[in-house]
């Protein structure tokens, strides 16, 4: 009995933290860091060997700086989040894990990670630092509640992740981390319209200013389809990867490009949006994933 409730304990400690550190994102974060550090390993042929400390440093401490910033946002929302269905079971809602605690969670987490990614260098930590401050202040902080443009603060504190991964052995002015910048930045707003319209009723209970529930679904899928159009020549800018990458990624552009005029011809605005929900969530994992395998 006593062995049944540990394990039980057990379980839902690591429950809530995966809702706590948002794993789900934090792994979609987390990827193209590592990707960028594959990527300006294999291009400039440099070896594992020897970098090994460089690279653990870099994806753990990263991985450590977007945790604390997803902390720190839940704790920060607490309040909307008991009005949102999908956020109701976060351990801030159901009182599992006290508010300091989180908060001390996340400060902590950030300060470990930043001082791992002290050992790197400056152009790691200043990105990782952008990342992390523009989540946490203009996002979360200011313009989440208040304005419409709030994803475009959150879609920069995301792109900067294969920067992060890329500045561990070179420098971001090169054309390989800048196109991947700006394909995390114009995907994100897409991705997060079509979320708030599938959890439009969620967003307008909370009072969260979301370009759906403020603006209306035509201005939406407006603002969506000039932010797929933005991604349609970004692959050419990958030809160092080969033309499989850039072909196979420009299908994918033309194919949500289709899905997102459709929208403009039927009534069933949340059936078309699971439909972009189910091409934007794969998207980033295509994007990356397959840049790491054509460059094996």
């Amino acid at each position: 009995m006593k062995e049944k409730l540990i394990q039980e304990n057990k379980e839902s400690l690591i429950s809530n933290l995966k809702l706590l550190f948002k794993f789900k994102v934090l792994v979609a974060n987390v990827l193209p860091v590592i990707a960028g550090l594959w990527l300006v390993m294999r291009l400039n042929d440099i070896p594992l060997s020897g970098n090994t400390a460089i690279v653990l440093l870099t994806v753990i401490g990263s991985l450590l700086v977007i945790a604390g910033a997803l902390v720190i946002n839940n704790w920060y929302d607490a309040d909307i989040d008991t009005v949102m269905d999908r956020t109701k079971t976060r351990p801030t809602v159901t009182g599992e894990l006290s508010l300091s605690l989180v908060l001390s969670i996340g400060v902590i987490t950030t300060l470990i990670g930043f001082g791992l990614l002290g050992f790197t260098n400056w152009e790691v930590l200043i990105y990782s630092f952008i990342g992390w401050f523009t989540y946490v202040f203009p996002y979360t902080m200011w313009t989440k509640r208040k304005y419409t443009w709030n994803t475009i603060i959150g879609s920069v504190s995301g792109a900067v992740t294969p920067m992060i991964g890329w500045a561990a052995f070179d420098s971001t002015l090169h054309i390989v981390p800048i196109a991947f910048f700006f394909i995390l930045f114009f995907w994100q707003m897409p991705h997060t319209y079509v979320i708030a319209i599938r959890k439009y009723d969620e967003y307008k209970a909370a009072n969260v200013a979301m370009l759906p529930v403020v603006k209306g679904m035509l201005v939406t899928k407006r603002m969506m389809l000039i932010y797929i159009i933005c991604l349609m020549p970004l692959p050419f800018m990958l030809l160092s990867l080969g033309w499989l990458y850039v072909i196979v990624m420009t299908l994918i552009n033309i194919a949500w490009l289709i899905i997102v005029i459709r929208g403009f011809y039927i009534e069933d605005t949340f059936r078309w949006a699971q439909q972009n929900f189910l091409i934007s969530v794969n998207y980033l994992m295509i994007v990356f994933l397959l840049a790491m395998i054509v460059t094996i």
